[in-house]
């Protein structure tokens, strides 16, 4: 990424145009070097206004992330996370995951503006929107080994549910073991990485990503069908507030997890759940596939499937898709 790129949009935010001229100055670069960034935010789908002899405008400036913001929203809870706000990099997941082998505390929260090399599932690539997507990860360290955080995507997926109900996005549902959707389209996703010793103490990072507002042009990138909370909850939601809310939410479900595991989390987790009692077919990781029905998940978060064979099976990965019939 060019990086002249984020502090020129920021200052063209302000809604008033400013002349390349000016702007070269106000950075210590050539006219050019403005114009070549500009030019970058153009083919990232930015809107800009260009008016010879006035300069550029930004007419629908993003709204940034903020620290301060984030800090202020999250009131009483705010001195138990510790939150970093970044302009870009490649992914907050490996940014974090470093920072934690190095000793970076508990309730960690890395937040970008934009990932170049965002991580989903399975090695799939996750695309970021500048001031349309919420990219953050958080680190969450354990006293128990790693084997104690299975179902952990489950949780965090509760924790995600509530949050959006709160901005008035009651129809979300989740799909096992970590994707939110909205009419089966993808609103977001969970990407977890653990680390530790078997009897502990160990960490996690739980990545997060969101869709706020997608363009036409980002949704024809995807190869999936998306969908934003834009267009679920009809408004823009503020990130600093959606991100305060999601921190506090997942401290009361973290809470919930290291006591008694999924116990009082998987009712609310299948409640939500779009593909139970569905006809569904799993790949596994070997390249094959299963048939069934998906039916719950164990108190671990493995996928519980009957066969027609009427087999029960669990299953602890693998992509979910539904079917239209077990044959």
């Amino acid at each position: 990424m060019n990086p002249l790129l984020l502090p020129l949009l920021h200052v063209l935010s302000d809604g008033e145009f400013h002349s390349g001229e000016v702007l070269a100055q106000r950075f210590g670069v050539s006219r050019a070097s403005v114009w070549n960034a500009l030019q970058a935010a153009q083919d990232q789908g930015i809107v800009l206004n260009k008016v010879r002899g006035r300069g550029y405008r930004l007419p629908n400036a993003p709204g940034w992330l903020d620290a301060a913001a984030i800090e202020h929203a999250l009131e009483t809870h705010a001195k138990r996370f510790n939150i970093q706000v970044v302009e870009y990099l490649d992914s907050t997941n490996t940014k974090l995951m470093h920072a934690a082998a190095n000793g970076a505390p508990h309730r960690s929260c890395l937040v970008a503006e934009m990932q170049l090399a965002g991580r989903g599932r399975r090695g799939r690539v996750w695309q970021t929107v500048l001031g349309g997507s919420l990219a953050c990860s958080v680190l969450w360290r354990f006293d128990a080994g790693v084997a104690a955080l299975s179902g952990l995507s489950l949780a965090v997926g509760v924790a995600l549910l509530r949050t959006l109900r709160q901005f008035g996005a009651d129809t979300v549902q989740l799909k096992w073991p970590n994707d939110l959707l909205w009419h089966y389209r993808k609103l977001g996703g969970i990407l977890i990485e653990v680390q530790g010793d078997v009897m502990g103490p160990s960490f996690a990072v739980i990545g997060i990503g969101i869709n706020l507002q997608l363009s036409g042009a980002v949704r024809a990138e995807i190869d999936q069908s998306v969908t934003d909370l834009s267009e679920i909850c009809g408004t823009q939601i503020d990130r600093n507030l959606l991100l305060a809310a999601l921190l506090i939410h997942l401290d009361d479900v973290m809470q919930d997890f290291e006591q008694s595991g999924l116990t009082r989390l998987r009712t609310e987790w299948l409640a939500a759940h779009a593909y139970q009692d569905k006809p569904v077919r799993v790949l596994l990781a070997n390249g094959n596939d299963q048939l069934g029905t998906a039916i719950g998940v164990s108190a671990d978060g493995a996928l519980l499937l009957q066969t027609t064979s009427g087999q029960q099976l669990t299953l602890n990965g693998g992509e979910v898709h539904l079917t239209r019939c077990l044959s």
